[in-house]
């Protein structure tokens, strides 16, 4: 190896500052997601933030962090529009408060009996524009919607019928989900997903409308709550991945095409890898004889299915944004014979 004088070792410094600066970002992001740090969904959100890096050439960079890492999850909308975060990749039925037209694009709770027809409305059939006139008023550009697999119910009761559901306290976010299980007899308690394990170790809850079963398994949720109906027959709820607007305005339009690009593949990826847990969880929990995955009987979900059209029609009513969602879904689901 030679020898490297003083006047090299400065000049190699000095070479790789250079090459260090021209790298440097142009855009320096932080995100916040709605899963704890320790759940696959957000373990695979986070590559896909640092994988924009790779596809800009560095021009961008974003960090995601979890929930309630700077504000709270019903908080995000704003902090985002503030410029407390640069955005978010969350649920937009915890801004139901502010309009209940998030809730209805955010969770239209037992509309959707697979993950690839919400990602079809929303690109498709109107459902990416609606959200942007929706939540651009709001300072926050949706850049692309995301969602989980089938969601399962972790319970620390059996649950066989929608008749179970009586009386049952079940966690559900501030929004349609909420309403619906209240039509069907439940009893649901407004908890942030954080939330869920504390309150079903100490009794708060008997069982949780609560993402995937994997990423209830690996919160450890299934030691409280081993009656998990999978799979879910319920709840598919949106992931708005979204920007400041005036960011997302100030952009080259090269870099909002990569964006959009990156985040639509990100939909799908979560979606794939999410089920090939959900099916490896599955066989696990099997395996477990202290717990026991139920399925409910197609005609349980059909009368859960009829309560939850109800509560579609009563949403419509609430102003001009909630009629528009309720007519564009609708028309969705009819033109493919799904409603």
């Amino acid at each position: 190896m030679p020898h490297l004088t003083p006047k090299l070792l400065l000049g190699a410094s000095a070479l790789l500052l250079s090459v260090t600066c021209a790298h440097a970002a142009e855009y320096e992001w932080t995100f916040q997601a709605s899963e704890t740090a320790g759940e696959p969904s957000f373990k695979v959100k986070q590559e896909w933030a640092e994988r924009i890096g790779t596809m800009t050439d560095g021009r961008v960079q974003i960090e995601l962090l979890p929930i309630n890492a700077v504000v709270g999850p019903t908080e995000t909308l704003q902090a985002v529009s503030s410029g407390i975060l640069q955005g978010h990749m969350t649920d937009p039925s915890y801004f139901s408060g502010q309009n209940p037209a998030f809730g209805m694009l955010g969770n239209l709770v037992g509309a959707w009996n697979d993950p690839y027809d919400f990602l079809e409305f929303m690109k498709q059939g109107g459902g990416e524009e609606l959200y942007n006139e929706l939540s651009e008023p709001y300072g926050s550009h949706l850049i692309g919607a995301a969602t989980f697999p089938l969601e399962s119910v972790p319970s620390t009761v059996p649950i066989e019928s929608l008749e179970d559901f009586e009386g049952l306290k079940i966690r559900a976010p501030q929004g349609m989900v909420y309403n619906i299980f209240e039509r069907i007899g439940a009893t649901p308690v407004n908890l942030p997903g954080s939330e869920v394990y504390t309150g079903l170790e100490k009794g708060v809850i008997d069982a949780a409308d609560s993402t995937v079963l994997s990423n209830n398994d690996a919160q450890g949720l299934h030691a409280f709550a081993p009656y998990p109906l999978y799979p879910g027959f319920h709840s598919m709820p949106m992931i708005a991945v979204s920007i400041n607007k005036d960011i997302w305005d100030g952009l080259p339009e090269e870099l909002q095409t990569t964006l959009e690009t990156a985040f639509d593949a990100m939909a799908y990826d979560l979606i794939a890898r999410l089920k090939e847990q959900d099916i490896e969880t599955l066989a696990k929990l099997r395996e477990n004889p202290d717990v026991h995955p139920f399925d409910l009987p197609a005609e349980e979900r059909k009368k859960f299915r009829q309560a939850a059209e109800q509560e579609w029609k009563e949403w419509a009513g609430r102003n001009e944004m909630t009629q528009k969602v309720y007519d564009a879904a609708t028309s969705f689901l009819e033109a493919r014979g799904q409603l």
